[in-house]
């Protein structure tokens, strides 16, 4: 980092996740003071590096998209270079209908566009492969501004698309099809059906571009870190405490007041005096320390709905599992009525996890769907009972594990619902005319770490010219 000679302005980051942490990891480069106030008691948000009976494993997200570079590149800058992995394996499958059926290639979130793919797949019926048929002689679509993704590709594709591959694919999300906003999920497909009456050539067109490289290998999809991708948000905080950055945590904001030309951030013990503000936490927060300086910002941000999920780790001895199908794991569709939304092959996917404990298999499943939480709130051993039930149906595991954590994310996800990128463009004009304050996180940049840590990055641009610090 670049911190011969700190600057004189000081900065509050408030919200130490992932998002907050890629700010302030900018802002402390530039030689600005920063403080992070995080809620918490940890830094990290929902990247959290830990362990199961000795082997480690990510108890959050466990990867980061390497198409979209800034989550690699951050990697790359706080030391983790020599430890970022491929994955073993990205080869999903579906348990549609009872059985385990390869995912088709050729398809943006669960959209097909090879019929080939998914007719060999066997993921949809006869008629089902029939009604896509129909998307090239249906009149045009009218598309305004936005269009909910499940009642769009019904449309074209019919139901049975949108039961068994998009809403599978949106359990990232964990929210339905029919209120998640093509706009924020799949801009380039919305911008592409626009020019097309199908949706089949509109999907193929942006398929075309990679299918046609000629530059070699793209390089791997996903990267994972030796030792999870929860210690990124660890090397972050480092670099940070090493450039001078401070770290407040179980410190909550409370209140935010404007003071001539810059801010105050009250908490439940001190008053800090910053130059400018970066606000990195969830909307709800965020709309509470809004309302007095942005009133439309924080109606707007009050409206962002959040689904709540748990990750159930197990760690089983290899010896007693047998073989478990080839891949990363399966999605689940939600109309099957099973409790798993999705499982993780860990001991398959991430290399280094066997490394580390080779007469061990990490597992882990994905429970809770907006809209259908209930089993968040059930006990961790009936969570665990759920998982080992619908694994020994859908891959026939039937060994106990040797142990097992359940984590839970309270209110983890956003929910893009129909005309978020309108909403988000709101909330940005609202607050443009607030001197000294930058928003970023999940709701608004995306829920990717990639996504996050571009929105926090960008949130620091923002400061560093509103603080007119030379760009280097």
């Amino acid at each position: 980092m670049n911190n011969n000679s700190a600057r004189s302005g000081r900065v509050v980051v408030i919200g130490g996740g992932i998002a907050g942490l890629a700010a302030t990891h900018r802002l402390a480069d530039a030689g600005l003071r920063v403080t992070v106030l995080e809620a918490d008691g940890r830094v990290g948000g929902k990247l959290r590096a830990g362990e199961i009976a000795g082997a480690p494993t990510d108890l959050g997200a466990e990867a980061l998209f390497a198409r979209q570079p800034e989550a690699v590149e951050l990697a790359r800058a706080v030391g983790l270079a020599d430890r970022l992995q491929p994955a073993a394996t990205t080869a999903t499958a579906l348990w549609s209908r009872g059985a385990l059926r390869r995912m088709p290639a050729g398809h943006l979130m669960g959209v097909p566009g090879d019929l080939d793919a998914l007719a060999a797949s066997g993921v949809l019926s006869a008629s089902g492969l029939a009604r896509i048929a129909q998307d090239r002689v249906l009149s045009p679509t009218a598309i305004g501004e936005d269009v909910a993704i499940g009642g769009y590709v019904a449309e074209r594709f019919g139901r049975e698309v949108v039961d068994r591959l998009v809403e599978p694919m949106l359990g990232l999300y964990a929210g339905g099809a029919d209120r998640i906003s093509l706009g924020a999920v799949l801009p380039r497909l919305l911008e592409a059906a626009r020019k097309h009456t199908s949706l089949l050539e509109a999907v193929q067109e942006l398929q075309r571009p990679a299918a046609a490289r000629t530059d070699g290998p793209a390089g791997p999809l996903f990267l994972g870190i030796d030792g999870g991708v929860g210690l990124l948000a660890d090397a972050v905080a480092c670099k940070i405490r090493a450039a001078g950055g401070e770290f407040l945590l179980d410190r909550p904001a409370r209140a935010l007041a404007r003071t001539g030309a810059g801010w105050e951030v009250r908490t439940d013990d001190r008053v800090l005096a910053a130059d400018a503000v970066v606000l990195a936490t969830p909307a709800r927060p965020a709309a509470t320390l809004l309302a007095p300086h942005a009133p439309g910002a924080a109606a707007e941000l009050g409206t962002v709905e959040y689904a709540s999920t748990a990750l159930v780790t197990m760690a089983f001895r290899r010896a007693d599992i047998g073989t478990l199908p080839e891949g990363s794991g399966f999605l689940v569709p939600p109309v099957d009525g099973r409790t798993v939304k999705a499982a993780t092959f860990s001991g398959t996917k991430w290399r280094w996890i066997t490394d580390a404990a080779p007469d061990l298999y990490v597992l882990r499943t994905s429970i809770g769907r907006h809209g259908d939480e209930q089993q968040i709130r059930w006990d961790d051993a009936d969570l665990v009972a759920a998982s080992l039930r619908d694994l020994a149906d859908a891959i026939g595991l039937t060994a106990q594990p040797v142990a097992t954590e359940v984590t839970r994310w309270i209110d983890g996800l956003p929910q893009y619902t129909l005309g978020h990128p309108a909403r988000v463009d709101r909330i940005r004009r609202s607050v443009a005319d607030l001197p000294g304050l930058a928003l970023c996180g999940a709701h608004l940049d995306g829920i990717g770490v990639p996504s996050c840590v571009a929105g926090g990055q960008r949130a620091a641009e923002q400061t560093l010219a509103a603080l007119a610090v030379p760009a280097h």
